[in-house]
């Protein structure tokens, strides 16, 4: 199975403001080294209760308006039941279910299937958690 599934951990420094973090050149340098051509499918995944992957335009605005949207959707209040950590992290805690911590993608030919103008982003809303986890994953 070595030869068909591959898997690798990358850190990802979301420092402490909100951020849409791409993934996207991580994850072709990932399928460059392992799909070596072949058709197959990307999984990417984060290990965090307060973090999620999305697939959108990037440089335009479009982050931006993604965490103003996920601001307007989840206030930083004091309205959540998870009170630890900074103002208003209970809502970190329901990001995931908004924008989930996963995401799988066609590969062919080794090359990541994207749209013109998408991306592949780490959306990370949780100001006391600078170092992120991704899991890549190849599945060919």
């Amino acid at each position: 199975m070595a030869d068909t599934f591959t898997t690798r951990t990358i850190n990802v420094p979301t420092g402490s403001v909100e951020t849409v973090y791409d993934l996207t050149d991580a994850c072709s340098a990932f399928l460059r080294e392992t799909a070596r051509g072949r058709d197959g499918l990307l999984n990417v995944f984060t290990p965090h209760a307060t973090a999620g992957l999305a697939v959108i335009e990037t440089g335009s605005g479009s982050d931006d308006d993604l965490l103003a949207a996920l601001q307007d959707l989840l206030p930083a209040d004091d309205r959540w039941r998870h009170r630890h950590g900074s103002p208003g992290h209970g809502r970190d805690h329901v990001l995931p279910a908004l924008v989930p911590p996963h995401a799988t993608l066609p590969v062919v030919g080794g090359e990541l299937q994207l749209g013109t103008w998408q991306s592949v982003v780490l959306v990370d809303t949780n100001i006391d958690n600078p170092d992120r986890k991704v899991r890549l994953s190849f599945l060919g």
